[in-house]
């Protein structure tokens, strides 16, 4: 039975009470909020007028966003570590209101900055150095400057933007809610209402029977659905298609990549390498094969482990010393920074009634880079810690070396360093431990994780620049050519180890992430990254340590593919996810010689 909040023990609470010391002064700090957001309004009108107007205006906005930005950490906090309270609840409502009328309230800044050229902009960091501190962001607010509209359309655009959504708000609507697979029989007999939620349980069961049934009984779900899903789906990509060409780039991949500034190299560069070099799947494939004893190997047999040793548990302080020591590859000033997370309690570590799910790292620029778990003691449970400390570190340093404007790192990179710990944690453990049973879940978890990031996420990123470029040069999309590419790309990344059912070519109907607009490949390249990042540091090339901690401190001062260079990893080349493979591959032999040793 879960505890209620007040019967989890402090010590083990994050403490956000260095954020405000009650919640009467985060009342008074909202009310003060306020009063600097409504002196902004003030600017509307003459914020160019001249450079010491730009700089206080942009002085302002900064004060208002950091003084929201904290008491937004404060409230979601405590809402996140109970949604049933009602006083927290109504804290993240007024925090969430006030965002909101401060985007309403600073939306004329760009519109005002881009009826000028940056030479202006130049001419005013003569007039008042200081305005200088503001470069980089002023630099990628003018680098949409091509891109963006007059005032008439841009407003036009936007009074369309919720019926440009619509397309994929009826895809949320009808998988989340209308779509009923049916019933399928369970391991023990009982009959089972299957759903997409419970179907990773149940295609993972031991029982052959049970996940063929899963298997087949979803995707015929899905086939009723395809001609609806392939409406959503084409109706999406019209739209982001259209966009683009409003906003004069030349597809709808190079305008999603522009907020990240990644060119197209790195896309293709991803999908071309990871095709080059299949054949360690195909050899994962063939093992896994043998070692289920199948004659013949079906996609509803590829998600079943088989390890089937009883994990081992942690407790919460052995999942700390096991973290610590897999990080202390990074020296002694590291590890004491990261003790912190532990003496300052940025931690909040056990699951409670009413407690948001899963696990993130926030907070903000002025509080701690707080982590969120629900840890139960599982070797996922040590994994997330170490990611999520990941993600807390590279925001630590970002705060601590870059001024509050340059300090936000972008999503490109934001990956990198949770793989980075995630990984280092993992051949710490492999290396320490001798017991078979143990060595063999942490490789096998390993195995999934390279199968669904590098490989799977590949596919998804094929097929998303396949139906787009499909689109943009005219071909109609329907159900049967949707179905008919996605089944082909199955074909390619399964091979010829793996019997690919028909009922795959249903399954892109089933992912969120094409409605995200070329988001997918990240996770892959975020991977490949770490380790790149990784086997520099494990194989001691000189100064790949060094490089990397100083990539944790860069924020968003620079380009994500530039501060990526300076950890050592050129994005653009296939040698990074060379080097993806190649892990994967080394994981797979031993996991080969462990499992039949």
């Amino acid at each position: 039975m879960q505890k209620l909040r007040e019967e989890i023990s402090n010590e083990y609470k994050w403490d956000l009470s260095v954020i405000y010391k009650d919640v009467s002064a985060f009342e008074d700090d909202i009310k003060k909020i306020e009063q600097s957001m409504n002196e902004l309004k003030k600017y509307n009108d003459h914020m160019m007028e001249s450079a010491n107007t730009l700089y206080e205006f942009l002085e302002l906005e900064n004060n208002v966003a950091r003084n929201l930005e904290k008491a937004y950490t404060y409230a979601h906090s405590h809402f996140d570590s109970d949604t049933s309270n009602s006083l927290y609840q109504d804290m993240n409502g007024k925090v969430e209101n006030l965002y909101q009328k401060f985007e309403e309230i600073d939306s004329f800044k760009e519109p005002t900055l881009l009826k000028h050229n940056f030479s202006e902009i130049e001419a005013f960091y003569k007039e008042n150095p200081k305005l200088k501190d503001y470069d980089i962001e002023l630099k990628e607010i003018f680098r949409y400057k091509t891109h963006t509209l007059s005032e008439r359309e841009e407003k036009l655009l936007s009074s369309l933007s919720k019926s440009l959504c619509s397309s994929s708000k009826t895809y949320e609507a009808l998988t989340d809610t209308d779509l009923v697979h049916g019933d399928i029989v369970d391991e023990n007999g009982e009959k089972i209402e299957l759903t997409d939620s419970n179907y990773s349980k149940y295609i993972k069961s031991n029982d052959r029977r049970v996940r063929k049934d899963a298997f087949e009984t979803l995707y015929k779900t899905y086939k009723n659905f395809e001609n609806t899903i392939t409406s959503t789906l084409t109706g999406d990509i019209e739209a982001n298609t259209s966009i683009a060409k409003i906003r004069g780039y030349h597809s709808a991949m190079e305008a999603s990549l522009f907020a990240d500034n990644i060119s197209l190299e790195v896309y293709n560069n991803l999908i071309k390498t990871v095709s080059d070099n299949l054949s360690s799947l195909f050899k994962y494939y063939d093992f896994k094969k043998q070692a289920l004893g199948l004659s013949e190997m079906h996609l509803y047999d590829t998600y079943v482990s088989i390890v089937n040793e009883k994990p081992k548990e942690y407790t919460f302080e052995e999942a700390k010393e096991l973290v610590m020591d897999a990080l202390s590859v990074f020296g002694d000033e590291y590890i004491n920074d990261l003790k912190q997370a532990f003496s300052q309690k940025w931690i909040d570590i056990y699951n409670n009634k009413g407690k948001r799910g899963g696990a993130y790292s926030g907070g903000c620029y002025d509080t701690y880079p707080y982590v969120l778990l629900n840890f139960e003691g599982t070797l996922n449970d040590v994994s997330t810690l170490a990611h999520e400390l990941g993600h807390s570190m590279h925001s630590f340093y970002s705060r601590k070396n870059q001024s509050y404007q340059n300090s936000s790192y972008k999503i490109f990179v934001a990956e990198v360093a949770s793989t980075v710990n995630e990984l280092l944690l993992a051949k710490s453990m492999l290396k320490k431990t001798s017991d078979k049973s143990q060595k063999l879940i942490i490789l096998n978890n390993l195995l999934d994780l390279f199968k669904a990031t590098i490989y799977r996420q590949t596919m998804f990123a094929e097929f998303e620049k396949d139906i787009y470029d499909r689109h943009e040069k005219g071909e109609i999309l329907t159900a049967k050519n949707l179905c008919d590419i996605y089944y082909a790309l199955n074909k390619k990344y399964f091979g010829t180890s793996v019997v690919v059912d028909d009922e795959i070519r249903y399954e892109w109907e089933r992912i969120p992430h094409f409605y995200y607009n070329f988001y997918v490949y990240k996770y892959a390249t975020g991977l490949s990254a770490a380790c790149y990042i990784v086997n520099n540091i494990l194989a001691k090339v000189p100064q790949a340590t060094e490089k990397y901690l100083r990539f944790l401190t860069l924020g968003g001062s620079m380009e994500p593919l530039e501060e990526l260079k300076v950890a050592g990893v050129d994005m653009t080349s296939p040698d990074v996810i060379v080097s993806a493979i190649k892990m994967f591959d080394d994981i797979l032999k031993e996991f080969k010689e462990t499992y039949n040793s």
